[in-house]
């Protein structure tokens, strides 16, 4: 009996962090070609905090992640690696972190409405899905 290969995923990540922030993002992407298949990344912007404005700028990116994972068993494995990197949600959920790794596209679905509210988020996913020819689509019940 053979067992039938597994599908791929695409996924990109948006990865940000405003504590120790270029320790955390180097970190977390050598966790993530370490333990996934890491095809891209993009490059590293700053930007200013959005929502609660006293803490430090951010360092952005995005990441292009192939998986064998189902969509919410990756997402559950990128909050265990904020959690091995010391993320802490506080009661201010726009505050200080050591990582954040939010999963915006799913085979080239969008998942969330971050992506055209905050350009932290749709510039480095867009430098990431631009490079490797993947158009991104909104489905209504994702969003």
């Amino acid at each position: 009996m053979t067992s039938s290969p597994s599908r791929l995923h695409r996924a990109i990540v948006s990865v940000g962090s405003n504590i120790e922030p270029a320790k955390h993002v180097a970190l977390a992407r050598q966790i993530l070609a370490d333990e996934t298949h890491l095809l891209a990344a993009a490059d590293i912007i700053e930007t200013a905090p959005v929502g609660y404005q006293h803490q430090p700028d951010f360092l952005n990116t995005a990441y292009l992640i192939e998986t064998e994972l189902e969509r919410d068993i990756f997402n559950a494995y990128l909050k265990s690696v904020e959690d091995r990197l010391g993320r802490v949600r506080g009661e201010i959920k726009s505050g200080p972190r050591t990582i954040d790794l939010d999963l915006v596209v799913w085979d080239g679905g969008l998942l969330t409405e971050d992506y055209y509210r905050y350009q932290y988020v749709s510039i480095p996913v867009d430098q990431v899905a631009s490079a490797w020819n993947i158009e991104i689509y909104s489905p209504i019940d994702n969003i």
